[in-house]
């Protein structure tokens, strides 16, 4: 159940990292509710999911996930570049959030 919850944690960060995209330096008031409250359930979550998961773990899962969903939604639909340097950081969060999980920080 822990996962599952750390998996609607990150959806919620995604959904207000996006949502504060639009809101255009907070001066929209609908993006800026959007990326308050997504931030808000995000981060209770986030605190449910380290009743089970720990912590070293699901904050390199919430924050790695994110950051390289983040990235590809910004490459999909908002028009950001690829680059190489980007595809290789991406590629590395999804490594170290594997090796963190086989091990490294149970």
């Amino acid at each position: 159940m822990g996962y599952v919850l750390l998996g609607a944690a990150i959806a919620a960060e995604v959904g207000a990292t996006t949502a504060m995209k639009y809101s255009e330096g907070f001066s929209r008031l609908l993006p800026s509710l959007l990326t308050v409250l997504g931030y808000v359930v995000s981060f209770a979550l986030l605190a449910q999911t380290l009743r089970t998961v720990a912590v070293g773990t699901a904050y390199a899962i919430w924050a790695g996930v994110g950051t390289a969903s983040i990235a590809a939604i910004g490459m999909a639909f908002l028009g950001e570049g690829m680059t190489a340097a980007k595809a290789a950081g991406i590629v590395l969060i999804i490594v170290g959030v594997v090796v963190l999980n086989l091990g490294g920080a149970h």
